[in-house]
């Protein structure tokens, strides 16, 4: 049986390779058996996994599956054979989600609904998990906010303006180029403002304060941000901190992918003018406390339950096969794919 891993180069760069492996015949107590009919593909955080002291010389490719359940240990409780499934494989997972069968725990796991495919299902678990964390968990939502989310045509993006919809909040939307713009306008519900960052004369500031009455607004989700007045190696579409501090309106939280954010004593200060936060979107932190287990397989729940009523509509590539799967993830990982790619075993 075959598995996509990650194998880091000596100079450093990464490499995807497909390894042969095996199952372990017997299973954990609490461990279900998974026949996988699709497994979608993100980018390996590498330096997460160094962080961890999880790195090994192979990593594991391919964590959000969706599948059948061959066999479950004598203590699960939540699953039996035959049941169709949805999970994301755990970061310190032994095996690759491209492999034909695999072994998890049953609490990475929920049940699937039938009218949802098995696509869908992978390709939306993981991006509906982080909507969650970035709308709920961490910057409470609630309905007559505003949301900016930047970089909206993203397959993170797209769900996130659907979740928050769902929930009355009035979003507005960055677009990197002009297909994504007609795609943002495209959408339904409708984004309440689409803004062309691609473009030198749109201000960000000024769109957002427009559209607010000049209040700002309540939620900024971004997809990176400027640390530095000129820096080189940062795409120009993306927005320098000081813009997002300013457009934030009172008691407004900022919910940041950027794991380096320094801020300075000033913007420091313009957040305590503002009794505005700061606050890290991490999703892999859900399996870090045994306390959070309910409520992450609660949300997970909730997302797939959101698919099968059409509320969650996923952003997805036509699948592909497993002997395109190493090319496919080296686009993923150096984020030429605007859509999420989805591998069908």
């Amino acid at each position: 049986m075959k598995g996509l891993y990650c194998k880091l180069g000596e100079t450093g760069e990464v490499k995807f390779i497909i390894q042969e492996t095996s199952v372990p015949i017997d299973i954990g107590d609490h461990q279900v058996k998974v026949q996988v009919k699709g497994c979608a593909l993100s980018p390996v955080a590498i330096k997460l996994y160094e962080d961890l002291k999880l790195q090994r010389e192979h990593i594991p490719v391919g964590r959000e599956i969706a599948g059948i359940v061959l066999q479950v240990g004598p203590k699960v409780s939540f699953f039996r054979p035959d049941d169709e499934v949805v999970g994301i494989l755990p970061l310190d997972a032994e095996m690759s989600g491209l492999c034909d069968v695999i072994v998890m725990d049953e609490y990475s796991l929920v049940q699937k609904p039938e009218k949802v495919s098995w696509f869908e299902a992978a390709a939306a678990v993981k991006d509906g998990l982080r909507a969650y964390t970035a709308l709920h968990t961490v910057s409470r939502m609630a309905a007559g906010h505003t949301l900016l989310v930047l970089d909206g045509a993203s397959p993170f993006g797209v769900l996130t303006i659907q979740l928050a919809h769902y929930h009355g909040v009035k979003v507005l939307a960055t677009a990197l180029s002009p297909e994504d713009r007609t795609f943002l306008e495209q959408l339904r519900p409708s984004v309440a403002r689409v803004i062309g960052v691609w473009d030198s004369k749109v201000d960000l500031v000024d769109s957002c304060l427009e559209e607010t009455g000049g209040l700002g607004v309540d939620i900024v989700i971004d997809a990176g941000v400027q640390l530095y007045e000129e820096d080189p190696e940062v795409k120009k579409h993306l927005p320098h901190k000081h813009d997002i501090i300013t457009l934030l309106g009172v008691g407004g939280h900022w919910v940041t992918t950027e794991d380096s954010l320094q801020l300075d004593p000033p913007d420091s200060r313009v957040l305590f003018l503002k009794a505005a936060s700061v606050s890290f979107l991490n999703d892999e932190v859900w399996e870090a406390s045994r306390a959070k287990q309910g409520r992450y397989l609660h949300i997970m729940k909730d997302v797939v339950e959101k698919l099968s009523t059409g509320t969650l509509r996923p952003l997805l590539e036509n699948p592909v096969p497993l002997y395109e799967a190493t090319v496919s993830m080296e686009m993923v990982q150096r984020r030429q794919v605007r859509k999420r790619v989805v591998v069908k075993l």
